[in-house]
């Protein structure tokens, strides 16, 4: 199996619960308390191992919460390093409101990062003989806007493969500045990308500009309840959404970006990654809280919706 390596620059400790009704003013009693290592590139590496493969984590860690988080990590199976910064790691909080199925999410900016600071992670990536770099999430306050670009320049020169799942000025600059393998936007990021409302059609059609342009080889766009499309050379590929019934859509696109690197790290094909991504995804919405999909519904799920 090829060798995966998820990078966090903004991780969080996930805090999910429910609430019978949430009102402004009044105390919101919550029960149902989960609590789990989060943000895009932990969550990433999470579902990795959650499907049975091998996943480095490099990640930004600082203060009493950044001391839980490596706690946190320290009970799962994943190789992480934790890279020290001075503020502390944000914590997230999700709040399921019974009465109406509704769900408050509550997304802290997170720690403000030097560029001294992020310097070490650069240093991790130069050292790395992994076959995939996977960057996933926002950037921290404070680091350049090519972070990530910069590091998709590292990746290049060793050969190895960067999949990249950001969003706003992070994914302008680094499909302006730097070559992926892949990158998966939303349809929502996509449309912030491109400056524009975009209809499945078109959004196709941007996907596939992406990759004429040479900044991506793939593009997989999520479309929520209307499934997910798949840009490359070859044209697009529209699959529907695998009706499941939802829980929490918290991870979703983690849970896809990891299938699918898992899925390629096996020595899978891009379309057939790109369906384990959506089983994935589909399994994480079965889920309640932070808690993401469970091997055996990605597999099941896969098995079900694969041709």
């Amino acid at each position: 199996m090829a060798k995966i390596l998820s990078i966090a620059l903004n991780p969080a400790i996930d805090i999910a619960s429910d609430a019978e009704q949430v009102r402004h003013t009044h105390k919101t009693r919550t029960q149902h308390q989960q609590q789990f290592p989060g943000g895009g590139g932990i969550n990433v590496a999470r579902v990795i191992a959650e499907l049975g493969g091998q996943c480095e984590l490099v990640y930004l860690s600082g203060g009493a919460t950044g001391d839980l988080l490596e706690c946190m990590l320290n009970r799962t199976s994943i190789r992480h390093y934790p890279v020290k910064i001075s503020d502390p790691v944000r914590i997230a909080y999700m709040v399921h409101e019974v009465s109406t199925g509704f769900e408050y999410r509550f997304v802290p900016e997170g720690p403000l990062v030097t560029e001294a600071e992020v310097r070490p992670v650069f240093d991790f990536l130069e050292k790395s003989d992994a076959d995939y770099f996977v960057a996933s999430g926002s950037l921290p306050r404070g680091v350049s806007a090519d972070t990530y670009a910069r590091m998709a320049d590292i990746a290049a020169s060793k050969n190895a493969r960067f999949i990249l799942d950001t969003s706003g000025e992070a994914l302008q600059v680094t499909l302006s500045k730097a070559r992926v393998f892949l990158v998966k936007p939303s349809i929502g990021e996509l449309e912030s990308y491109i400056g524009r409302p975009l209809t499945q059609d078109i959004a196709g059609e941007a996907a596939l500009e992406i990759v004429r342009s040479g900044a991506a080889q793939y593009v997989t766009v999520t479309l929520g309840i209307d499934g997910a499309l798949l840009a490359s050379a070859d044209g697009v590929l529209r699959v529907p959404a695998i009706e499941v019934p939802v829980q929490s859509a918290v991870g979703a696109g983690d849970s896809f970006v990891a299938a699918m690197t898992w899925s390629l790290a096996e020595g899978h094909d891009v379309g057939e990654a790109f369906r384990f991504g959506l089983a994935a995804g589909a399994a994480a919405v079965m889920t309640p809280g932070t808690e993401l999909c469970h091997r055996k519904d990605v597999m099941d799920l896969y098995a079900a919706n694969r041709g």
